[in-house]
């Protein structure tokens, strides 16, 4: 049984205002609408359910708290960079990405979700930017890797690694599938790291 098996919706909220105390340990999930970021919060919790899939991208316009136990949460975070949202609800999602990543001290690490085949797209480098700049650890899941031949695959994730070293920051990159669980022991290694569960494990 998967520790993050255990994740329970706790709570949405508008902004960071409206978040529960800022105690214990976070990470964050964060990728532009229709990277699939519901998905692989669904495949690494084993939960089809946990967070909710939308056929229209941008639905996740709130801050999503998951629980897993009393102090350690998983959170998702608005998409970002959806042509058809109003220019204002853009800017106030920005608001409160940017506030989130700036002053919430429970922050320990943010896994940034990207298509493999556009990774590293203009919001994804200032995400990861505005992270490596708060000193915050990026894990960078290049997701629908199911979609590319093994080859394509690898090229891909070796191109992305060597993009990633331009940042000048602590940047992880791992192709991921939220279909067929492509890079579910890496990504669930870098979470185990950040919740600090390794020590905890007999």
């Amino acid at each position: 049984m998967s520790y993050y098996s255990q994740a329970s919706f706790l709570m949405s909220a508008p902004d960071i205002r409206h978040l529960g105390a800022d105690e214990g340990i976070e990470v964050a999930f964060a990728g532009r609408s229709n990277a699939g970021k519901s998905s692989a919060l669904n495949r690494i919790s084993r939960q089809k359910g946990l967070a909710r899939t939308s056929k229209t991208p941008g639905r996740t316009q709130l801050i999503n708290v998951f629980e897993l136990d009393e102090n350690r949460r998983l959170i998702d975070l608005p998409g970002y960079g959806f042509a058809q949202v109003p220019l204002e609800m853009k800017k106030k999602w920005q608001k409160s990405l940017a506030e989130y990543l700036q002053a919430r001290k429970s922050l320990k690490g943010l896994v940034v979700l990207m298509d493999i085949r556009h990774p590293f797209k203009e919001l994804d480098q200032d995400l990861i930017r505005w992270a490596v700049s708060s000193e915050l650890p990026v894990l960078a899941l290049l997701t629908k890797a199911d979609k590319l031949k093994a080859g394509k695959r690898k090229a891909q994730l070796l191109m992305a690694r060597e993009a990633s070293l331009a940042f000048c920051g602590d940047v992880t990159v791992h192709a991921f599938s939220s279909l067929n669980g492509i890079g579910m022991a890496e990504a669930e290694g870098v979470l185990d790291a950040w919740f600090g569960l390794e020590k905890e494990k007999p």
